[in-house]
């Protein structure tokens, strides 16, 4: 479960996310208290929030381009200093009592700019830490750690805010990322497997683009993930609605629920950590049973029943997660990872700003209860599109044995053909 911890530079690296990712989910707990508290309105806590992914939809794919042409490790220390000084500057507002909404507002874009660049080359280096037997592992470790500051970030911010005020979240959080660039700084360059950085050249980004295009490992992994991360993860605007709409509790049992999705997000994240490299069948698996759960999910009669169920979800819906990020890695040549990452956070991240206003729309003008199950309906419909597209495309089919045998299993993928043509595609799945 822990084995990439094994390497010296990786330790460094989880040891410096650990306190940055609480610093981090510290920050946007309080970022939405403030503007909550400035302006009453949740119209704009929804604007800070589009504020900052609005920029991984327009030019996420132009910080994959960056991520290739520039030394990793040297790029993350200028993105995470740069996150560290917004943090700072955010805060010295706060406390001095001459924060606006419209400056957070600013603060949540330059944040989003910062990130565009951050996020996909952050993905990529991992491989340059631990190579590529145990990516699928850091990755899975680098989840669990995120989860795990979900559960402590939160609590943290708010006892801060309740004693301090929200500035002092930000000043803490800004500290946080001087562990992560110490982190950086520490590890011995001799023991990385850096990625000679591409020239710069015009065409990069189609060329990136292209080279997704004709490899349908990574092409529908994609396209799966797209529809995941734009309707399957709305949960913000959702389980707010379950909460007073629908199960009519307070502030407190809301807190709990998405404490019982982050509980199962850590658990799958810790679960995937023990396999090895994911099979593409495995990543189809967890967003059908994403959203089948979600389709049940909207129909538990009472809150415990939600709650357990929403646990469930987290469990599958971060086991998709660490598995198409591992597996669109590992099929990825070194040169092309960092744009094909930032595709992945484009298509996963990017299509928040247009699902979560449907989603919020559907929700309140129906209720909570089929906003939900349209995004389990539309989750496990595309789950098995891609599915039968991949199986269709590799020459494979569903095989259903009711005895099948010691060693066996009841549903497997058989190819079609008595001689099948060997491919990439086939071995993948």
């Amino acid at each position: 479960m822990f084995s990439s911890l094994r390497v010296r530079n990786y330790r460094y690296y989880f040891a410096g996310q650990v306190v940055s990712n609480t610093g981090t989910w510290m920050q946007r707990i309080a970022q939405d208290w403030l503007v909550l508290s400035l302006t009453g309105s949740p119209l704009a806590v929804g604007i800070t929030t589009a504020m900052q992914f609005l920029p991984m939809l327009l030019l996420g794919l132009f910080g994959g381009v960056l991520a290739d042409r520039m030394p990793k490790r040297r790029l993350l220390i200028f993105t995470q200093g740069a996150m560290g000084l917004l943090a700072a500057g955010l805060a010295v507002l706060t406390v001095g009592g001459v924060v606006t909404p419209y400056y957070v507002y600013v603060f949540a874009l330059l944040l989003g700019l910062v990130t565009v660049v951050d996020n996909p080359t952050r993905q990529a280096f991992v491989s340059e830490m631990v190579g590529p037997k145990d990516l699928a592992n850091a990755v899975s470790l680098n989840a669990a750690n995120f989860q795990t500051a979900r559960l402590v970030g939160p609590a943290v911010a708010g006892l801060l805010i309740a004693a301090v005020g929200s500035g002092w979240a930000f000043a803490v959080n800004a500290l946080s990322f001087a562990a992560v660039i110490g982190g950086l700084l520490a590890m011995r360059p001799g023991e990385l497997r850096p990625t000679a950085p591409i020239a710069r050249e015009k065409g990069q980004l189609r060329e990136g683009l292209r080279y997704v295009k004709e490899r349908p490992e990574l092409l529908w992994p994609m396209v799966l993930a797209g529809f995941i991360g734009t309707f399957g993860f709305n949960f913000p605007t959702l389980l707010s609605g379950f909460a007073t709409d629908t199960f009519h509790v307070g502030a407190g049992q809301y807190g709990l629920l998405n404490t019982a999705m982050a509980v199962g997000s850590l658990t799958g994240a810790l679960i995937a950590a023990r396999r090895g490299a994911p099979r593409l069948r495995r990543l189809v698996g967890a967003a059908l049973a994403f959203g089948l759960l979600e389709v049940v999910a909207a129909f538990a009669p009472g809150y415990w029943t939600f709650a357990a169920l929403l646990t469930l979800i987290g469990v599958f819906g971060l086991s998709f997660n660490t598995s198409v990020n591992a597996a669109l890695q590992l099929a990825t040549e070194p040169a092309m990872r960092g744009r094909v990452m930032g595709l992945l956070v484009l298509v996963f991240t990017g299509g928040t700003p247009i699902g979560a206003p449907i989603v919020g729309w559907v929700t309140a003008s129906y209720g909570p209860r089929l906003g939900l199950l349209a995004c389990g309906l539309v989750s496990a419909l595309a789950a098995g599109v891609v599915g039968l597209v991949l199986a269709r495309s590799a020459d494979l089919r569903l095989r259903f044995a009711l005895h099948p045998g010691h060693g066996g299993r009841v549903v497997a993928l058989v190819p079609r053909t008595a001689a099948p043509a060997k491919s990439e595609l086939a071995a993948a799945c």
